[in-house]
């Protein structure tokens, strides 16, 4: 399989998910389950990032398992959703967006793979840490669909499964944050250390704490994600789609994969 999707809240499954379709893949970090499905004739792996019930809090996630999951079934390219709030007022409830660099304020994760259990210790590089070349087939995506899709943003990584205060939130402000989401990271780090092209789209869901007279509540985040996340598979599957032509000569030279080889 060349390409996985992570689901965040409110995205399930894929346009072409079949019931009981599933692999449940072994993996050191436990065994994950991943829904197959078909955008055209490519094959997709994809995982519902809080189980299909929403069942998995963001701070107790397998995001090792995920990501190592995918690896073993050969996938090179994540595309991944995120209900985040705004920090922005040009970001209002409604907008995607394409997330460019992320502020990581998680606290008790297991973060990486290399945690020297096996006596390998590496050290990655994040100066882009969502993929060049995916981020730009989003946007071609979107221009393809009609679709306004905000082409770069900041996301702040919060801890959770507490929503943020507003002194935190006009902190992450300050600190030059977009959005703010609780799960991005470590997802795209591991990605990265698995040497998988990864990018991620947020969809703003809420004004984050203090950008609204009224409290943030899950049940509203996700009802709102549920109408949203037409626009987000459609948008995915678009980028399936016109992968390999946009990308064919492009693959391999994103800088994010050589991790992997070394």
């Amino acid at each position: 399989m060349e390409f996985g999707v992570i689901g965040g809240t409110g995205f399930y499954g894929l346009a072409n998910h079949e019931s009981g379709d599933a692999l449940e893949v072994a993996t050191r970090y436990g065994a994950v389950t991943v829904d197959r499905a078909r955008v055209g004739e490519v094959e997709v792996a994809f995982i519902a990032r809080h189980g299909r019930e929403h069942s998995v809090p963001p701070h107790r996630v397998n995001y090792r398992g995920n990501i190592a999951a995918l690896r073993e079934l050969g996938v090179k390219n994540i595309l991944a959703s995120a209900a985040v709030g705004s920090l922005s007022e040009e970001m209002p409830p409604g907008s995607l967006v394409v997330v460019t660099q992320f502020l990581d304020f998680t606290r008790g994760r297991p973060s990486t793979f290399f945690d020297g259990d096996e006596g390998e210790v590496r050290h990655v590089d994040m100066t882009e840490p969502y993929c060049a070349h995916l981020r730009a087939e989003l946007q071609a995506a979107a221009e393809a669909l009609g679709e306004k899709v905000h082409a770069g943003g900041t996301y702040v990584c919060a801890e959770g499964p507490r929503f943020e205060t507003p002194a935190e939130i006009e902190m992450f402000r300050k600190l030059g944050g977009d959005v703010v989401g609780m799960t991005s990271v470590p997802e795209v780090v591991l990605a990265r250390e698995a040497g998988i092209c990864y990018a991620a789209v947020g969809i703003v869901t809420n004004w984050a704490a203090g950008g609204s007279k009224e409290p943030v509540r899950h049940g509203e985040v996700s009802s709102f994600m549920e109408e949203q996340t037409p626009r987000v598979r459609a948008l995915f599957e678009q980028v399936v789609r016109i992968h390999r032509e946009i990308a064919g000569t492009a693959a391999g030279t994103c800088g994010c994969r050589p991790c992997a080889e070394e």
